[in-house]
């Protein structure tokens, strides 16, 4: 079935993980073997041949650069424009694979409608190239709320103000405190130019203050429940039920920590975990009990989001395993129709709807 995928970290895996996304998840996997500088060497999941292979056709792609203050022990650059420098190079990666046929922008209705009817006409994937919608995670690389108009301008077409930890207009997972004045303009802006909010990972200060604000489209691109796994990163049940009053879709994300409760980073496993796509589900399922339908839920996976196989569920390889969730979802008792809705349905609605 056709998929959508919103929330991938194509060009940070690139441009710092150094992967050529172009080459098989094997070669890659082999590139890295004996590498210890990250926990996910020779375990990544994601290539641009592994899209095609599971029919995601359409990922909302990130851009991805924190500021990191003096006090800050995060990783980061040192000034908001370095990180507007890292996000430029993230950005170049995109064009190149775009000059090359493997990846092609989709920034408006036509784009979106032209690159569905060549990815459903019933021809093989091989030559297709991933469609891809540009969005920033954690706004501290736009040097100045005008900005905004500058990456409009090259397609950014959604924003999350923040990430992890503080940031210039907003603050993230595992911070505290409220947008202010930077984040309300940034936000005006955003609303200007008919950017999507992305809501995940906003602390829930800045989470009611940006829905506050902002009156333009709101999405959550990865992000689970609190009720399920009670950390400040994911969604509380209040939280859920503004989304879904605001006809926001969110996305069901793949990192282990997130879907378990009890995960302990560099020691817990998947297997031992008990961790496997399936609680996903459960996850989503939450969301519609909330919403009365199935309509709010997504995939947003961030598969290969600085995590690989030792944190992702133990019956997925690859993202091309992204296919496994329509039988999880028929076994729930989720009719066709909703699961058509999950894998991109509801995606498209909501674009569509943004975008008329």
């Amino acid at each position: 079935m056709f998929t959508i995928d919103a929330h991938l970290d194509l060009s940070m895996n690139a441009m710092e993980w150094n992967r050529d996304l172009r080459q098989s998840i094997q070669r890659i996997r082999e590139r890295e073997a004996g590498m210890t500088d990250k926990p996910d060497r020779a375990k990544g999941t994601v290539s641009l041949p592994e899209l095609r292979r599971g029919n995601i056709g359409l990922v909302v792609a990130t851009q991805i650069a924190r500021y990191v203050a003096p006090d800050n022990p995060l990783p980061g650059w040192q000034s908001p424009e370095q990180a507007w420098a890292q996000t430029q190079g993230q950005r170049s990666w995109y064009e190149a694979m775009e000059a090359e046929g493997q990846m092609v922008q989709i920034r408006d209705l036509a784009s979106l409608e032209n690159h569905l009817n060549r990815w459903n006409d019933n021809t093989p994937n091989d030559d297709k190239p991933i469609g891809y919608i540009l969005s920033l995670e954690g706004a501290d690389s736009l040097i100045t709320p005008a900005y905004v108009e500058r990456a409009y301008g090259y397609g950014l077409r959604a924003i999350g103000p923040a990430h992890y930890g503080p940031g210039r207009y907003a603050q993230g997972t595992d911070a505290t405190g409220f947008m202010g004045a930077a984040g309300r303009a940034l936000l005006a802006e955003m609303e200007r130019f008919n950017i999507i909010l992305d809501a995940t990972h906003l602390c829930d200060d800045s989470f009611w203050e940006a829905l506050d604000y902002f009156n333009g489209p709101v999405w959550a691109s990865h992000n689970n429940c609190r009720a399920l796994v009670n950390h400040n990163r994911q969604f509380s049940d209040e939280q859920i039920r503004e989304l879904i009053a605001r006809n926001a879709v969110i996305g069901g994300a793949l990192d282990a920590w997130m879907m378990v409760p009890g995960w302990v980073r560099g020691q817990s496993t998947p297997d031992a975990m008990n961790c496997h796509l399936a609680v996903m589900i459960d996850h989503l399922d939450h969301i519609c009990q909330l919403a009365g339908n199935a309509n709010h839920i997504g995939i947003g996976s961030d598969l290969d989001g600085a995590f690989g196989r030792e944190q992702s569920p133990y019956d997925l390889d690859t993202i091309a395993d992204l296919q496994k969730i329509p039988d999880l979802l028929r076994q729930r008792g989720y009719t066709d129709d909703d699961i058509a809705k999950v894998m991109h349905g509801n995606w498209l609605r909501f674009l569509r709807s943004v975008w008329q």
